[in-house]
């Protein structure tokens, strides 16, 4: 495991045993972020394909990197010269900060898949 991953790592499982709603986080994100991000978070959205710059993939490594305070100023302050707007008058801190927890568990890890080798010709 790199250290890049093992910050990664680090990062969502500090989210996930942050306090918070993570329902109340999915349904605000399904309401208000599904249409751009799309439902696993990929950027992927029915309005991803009319917006430039596309959204941004919320379980991809740039993004997994980012610290907890630097997403919430993005969901609360919005991206400049995107389509990312300024939740900070809409929701409150705290449903931000669920909404946050929700991304979080977006990010799923698995084990990589290992081809076996091929068998040897020495029997």
């Amino acid at each position: 495991m790199t250290i890049a991953s093992v910050g990664i790592v680090a990062a969502a499982l500090a989210a996930l045993a942050q306090p918070g709603d993570l329902n109340r986080g999915k349904a605000i994100y399904e309401q208000r972020c599904v249409v751009c991000h799309g439902p696993e978070g990929r950027g992927d959205g029915v309005q991803a394909p009319f917006l430039s710059p596309r959204p941004a993939s919320l379980i991809s490594a740039a993004t997994s990197v980012k610290t907890d305070q630097e997403l919430l100023r993005i969901i609360a302050n919005g991206k400049p010269r995107t389509a990312m707007p300024a939740w900070k008058d809409v929701l409150s801190e705290e449903e931000q900060r669920d909404v946050l927890r929700y991304i979080r568990s977006l990010i799923r890890f698995g084990q990589p898949t290992l081809t076996p080798p091929p068998p040897s010709g020495n029997r």
